[in-house]
């Protein structure tokens, strides 16, 4: 049995819709690694529920398993609001939330974060940021006031597979643009943080 088997097989169990949207993803998409998965899924459904999350940011849609897990753990009044520039996967993401029925408490825009989040006149509990990693910096800056005192802000792909550890001659725009998150956070006194080695890595961080 593989580590991650392991780990996965001692947390909660997803949902059916969740499990036919993982094996969906994996046929029909052409990075199906990029799907949160189960670990990080209960995982996010967990923080919302320890901080009784009711507003939800997501940035980074892809195939929605992250904002419908994190959807489960929303009170009726409740809502994740994710945001995706990408177009092409738009059937199936909201094929899956509207089969997972939390379709009320989902609400899935296509377009430019960065142009989206100043229009939504939202405060958010909790933040996701999963999208373009070069953007991760300017991400973080454009929700931050949207984020209420003792909110969290949390951002995935922060180990980038190991990549951040590597011959810096090696870095491309990507990994660049991880480094120089990751470094903008840890000097940052508005906040407390922790890196997590979960999956490709989980940067954990409240707003004081």
């Amino acid at each position: 049995m593989e580590f991650d088997e392991y780990i996965d097989n001692h947390c909660d169990t997803e949902s059916l819709v969740l499990q036919e949207l993982t094996r969906e993803t994996h046929i029909r998409t052409l990075r199906p690694r990029m799907l949160s998965g189960r670990l990080q899924g209960r995982f996010l459904k967990m923080l919302c529920q320890l901080i009784g999350a009711k507003r939800v940011l997501e940035i980074g849609t892809f195939t929605g398993y992250a904002a419908i897990s994190m959807a489960e753990a929303m009170p009726s009044d409740g809502k994740v609001i994710t945001i995706d520039i990408n177009d092409e996967l738009e059937e199936l993401t909201t094929k899956f939330i509207d089969k997972s029925g939390l379709k009320e408490r989902v609400e899935f825009l296509i377009g430019d974060a960065c142009n989206i989040v100043p229009s939504l006149n939202e405060t958010f509990d909790l933040v996701f940021i999963d999208a373009d990693k070069r953007s991760y910096s300017k991400y973080f800056d454009i929700v931050f006031d949207y984020v209420r005192p003792g909110g969290l802000i949390v951002a995935d792909d922060v180990l980038w597979s190991g990549k951040v550890l590597e011959d810096k001659s090696h870095y491309d725009a990507q990994t660049q643009g991880i480094l120089d998150f990751n470094e903008k956070i840890v000097a940052d006194d508005r906040v407390e943080k922790v890196m997590l080695p979960v999956r490709h890595g989980l940067y954990l961080i409240r707003k004081r």
